[in-house]
């Protein structure tokens, strides 16, 4: 960065000219780009980090023959967290904040090794408290490769107007 850039704009290369507030329509759906395969690092060092203290996450040997099946469960909340940080680049590219997570759903067990897919649909698109931004409402979905649901919420965020951010 030389002396005379700003860090308030930066370059037109650094971000896509999408997911602004105006770019998004109720009813909107898709299937983001990418996928992630959930390991055991993430749900070891995550569950023992905030002290998760179940053993469906900690315990092999407690959970052989269980009802979840012969592994351990990855924690939900890593689960979430991957699912909504892969909607990121579509949905929160322009955001100014997040404003709400609800209706938090963990609808099906994940285990390690099982690769996470992020669904999203536009729910409602309101204007703000501020002229420069919009708040819109999303429902997310977590699918693992074989499209079983394993996560959803509705989640609300404050979003730039192109119209005032890149004139």
């Amino acid at each position: 960065m030389t002396r005379t850039q700003s860090h308030s704009t930066p370059p037109d290369w650094v971000t896509e000219d999408s997911a602004w507030f105006e770019s998004f329509e109720v009813g909107q759906r898709w299937k983001h780009a990418r996928g992630a395969t959930i390991d055991e690092v993430e749900n070891q060092m995550i569950t023992k980090m905030v002290m998760n203290t179940a053993q469906e996450h900690w315990n092999e040997a407690a959970m052989r023959d269980s009802p979840w099946g012969n592994s351990r469960l990855v924690f939900g909340l890593i689960t979430g967290s991957l699912t909504l940080g892969l909607t990121s680049q579509d949905t929160a590219e322009n955001a100014l904040a997040e404003l709400g997570l609800d209706g938090i759903r963990f609808k099906a067990g994940v285990f390690h090794g099982d690769t996470i897919y992020a669904y999203t649909q536009v729910l409602s698109v309101e204007p703000a408290d501020r002229d420069d931004a919009g708040v819109v409402q999303f429902q997310h979905w977590g699918a693992t490769a074989d499209m079983r649901v394993v996560f959803e919420c509705t989640r609300r965020v404050l979003i730039k107007r192109r119209s005032h951010w890149r004139p």
